[in-house]
């Protein structure tokens, strides 16, 4: 690098600073396990990668959707892409296996969506609203034999059960939950047993059944309580 500098001159420094952050990027990723994956001219690609304890998508670089199970899936020895999902995955360590959540995004875009996906008798849930719309189950999502389906504006994160029954990954959710303007809003989540509140963000008093509370459809808040709640 030192001949680099003395031969184009102090003005190259920041870009060979840039590549060899990219280098050290790059050989950290691969010493955690990561492995980039692109599905060019939506031709479908093979990646080599140790999947012995499962494969978890840790970064999605394309625009095109990355749903498993119909643009991205994993094989005895490695994962494939296509449909021009371009992405990253990280090989899931044995301790972490029990925690990884399968999440699948379908955003309405005002009309009816389906978002297709491999599910098997799989059960799904609401894990995040995304839209200021309400995404309620039955009314504005819902699931078909291989697909989640939004309608009327919801745009939500729904998490895929286990096709064998056990259902979701027991591990709380956690949900930030804002009334803006002291104005009255309800964040999607599906709520199997109960909401606890976690932490107060906010000057006002976030008190249940009087600033906050929840239905199986998600949590609400209104007169300017913010907080992050606990989803059991």
């Amino acid at each position: 690098m030192k001949w680099l500098v003395s031969l184009c001159g102090l003005w190259c420094l920041p870009l060979l600073l840039l590549a060899d952050a990219r280098a050290s990027d790059r050989a950290s990723d691969r010493a955690a396990g990561v492995v980039r994956c692109e599905s060019k001219d939506l031709a479908r690609v093979h990646c080599a990668m140790d999947t012995a304890q499962g494969v978890q998508l840790v970064r999605q670089l394309s625009e095109t959707s990355c749903i498993r199970g119909s643009e991205w899936d994993v094989e005895r020895d490695g994962v494939w892409v296509e449909q021009g999902c371009r992405a990253e995955f990280a090989a899931t360590r044995a301790q972490t296996a029990t925690v990884m959540r399968r999440v699948v995004r379908c955003d309405s875009n005002g009309g009816t969506v389906a978002c297709p996906v491999v599910l098997r008798g799989a059960p799904v849930r609401l894990l995040r609203q995304r839209s200021m719309w309400p995404c309620k189950e039955g009314r504005t999502w819902g699931v078909r034999r291989n697909e989640i389906w939004v309608s009327r504006g919801c745009d939500g994160e729904f998490e895929v059960g286990a096709e064998d029954g056990s259902g979701f990954v027991a591990v709380p959710r956690m949900v930030t939950c804002e009334s803006k303007k002291s104005a009255r809003r309800t964040c999607g989540v599906s709520v199997e047993r109960a909401v606890r509140l976690g932490r107060q963000m906010s000057k006002t008093p976030c008190v249940e059944g009087q600033t906050w509370g929840w239905s199986r459809d998600g949590v609400w808040v209104n007169d300017g309580c913010r907080a992050e709640f606990i989803v059991d």
